[in-house]
């Protein structure tokens, strides 16, 4: 959010400046020098998927979490056998009348809080371990539909998939997004240049244009081993 902000402020900064200089520059000619590119407008094709949704929908994604599911199964049985247990220790406990023996209260009590501490342990221990074996089967269903996403995306025409279905807090909502055809830094580098009225340095001048990025398609998140 703070980096879209500041984007959004450097870009509303950057207009108010170029209108600025557009109305303050003086009618002569700018300097000759050799003629800028103009850049054109690329068309765009914007993809969004829920991707957890997608994920767990496919046959092997619920295939996937149903397996998970049943191996679980024996433990959370134990664990509500012991909890219902434990409720009726407490309700004996309860229902000691006032004159019982000072001994057996103390037994009850000390039983109670082993039964306790041992069920809570048992329930900690399963919850990580299914919450880890559910990101596991997720993680390699994951994998293979990221692929199946970028692909598709290609195959239709997109430059630009976007997983709507995240966290508030996901770092990055771009699966993927095709460099060859996003990329504008040098359409941009070319409009500024004809814009400013700096004549180009001399061919020995060392250049300042950042090296181009690669021009292969980029994939980030779940589908980028796929590739």
């Amino acid at each position: 959010m703070k980096r879209t902000l500041v984007l959004a402020l450097a870009a509303g900064l950057a207009t108010s400046s170029l209108a600025a200089q557009t109305a303050a520059a003086p009618s002569t000619p700018a300097p000759a020098g050799p003629a800028a590119p103009v850049p054109q407008a690329l068309p765009t094709k914007v993809a969004i998927i829920v991707f957890e949704q997608a994920v767990v929908a496919t046959n092997e994604g619920q295939r996937a979490m149903a397996d998970v599911q049943k191996k679980y199964e024996p433990q959370k049985t134990k664990i509500e056998t012991q909890g219902k247990e434990l409720d009726a220790m407490k309700a004996q406990l309860n229902t000691l009348p006032a004159n019982a023996p000072d001994d057996q209260r103390a037994k009850l009590i000390k039983d109670i809080d082993a039964k306790e501490k041992q069920l809570n342990f048992d329930a900690d221990a399963a919850q990580t371990a299914y919450q880890t074996d559910l990101q596991d089967a997720y993680g390699k269903v994951a994998q293979k539909v990221g692929g199946a996403a970028v692909k598709y995306a290609q195959d239709n025409g997109f430059n630009l998939l976007l997983n709507v279905g995240g966290a508030q807090n996901a770092p990055n909502p771009v699966l993927w997004f095709d460099t060859q055809r996003m990329d504008i830094t040098q359409a941009v580098i070319n409009a500024y240049n004809a814009s400013s009225g700096i004549a180009a340095p001399p061919p020995s001048a060392p250049s300042a244009t950042r090296p181009r990025p690669a021009t292969t398609p980029h994939t980030t998140g779940p589908a980028a081993k796929n590739q």
